[in-house]
């Protein structure tokens, strides 16, 4: 939404198709069925990530104007990317954490 991306606030909605988001890890877990998993979120290339098992809209905020990147791994429960996509947006002049 424009006026949250002028305050520097990005929400981004993603689902996943054949895998259920929960919060289950570790190798027993692979034989679960239907297949579960979480996600994994880098902004900005960031030499760091956070895993997710929510199910809910990522909400990243404070982010400064000028462009960004969030890339969203889909992981399996011991931790291996399945699938993944980037998102990029700019955050405009003047919005974003003063």
């Amino acid at each position: 939404m424009p006026e949250q991306l002028a305050m520097g606030l990005v929400v981004l909605r993603y689902r996943a198709e054949n895998l259920r988001i929960v919060p289950v890890y570790g190798p027993a877990a692979l034989d679960v069925s239907p297949r579960v998993g979480h996600i994994h979120v880098t902004v900005d290339d960031a030499p760091w990530h956070w895993a997710d098992a929510s199910g809910e809209p990522l909400i990243i905020q404070a982010l400064p104007p000028g462009p960004h990147k969030v890339w969203i791994g889909l992981a399996d429960p011991t931790h291996k990317v399945l699938d993944s996509k980037t998102v990029s947006f700019v955050v405009p002049p003047g919005g974003g954490h003063h």
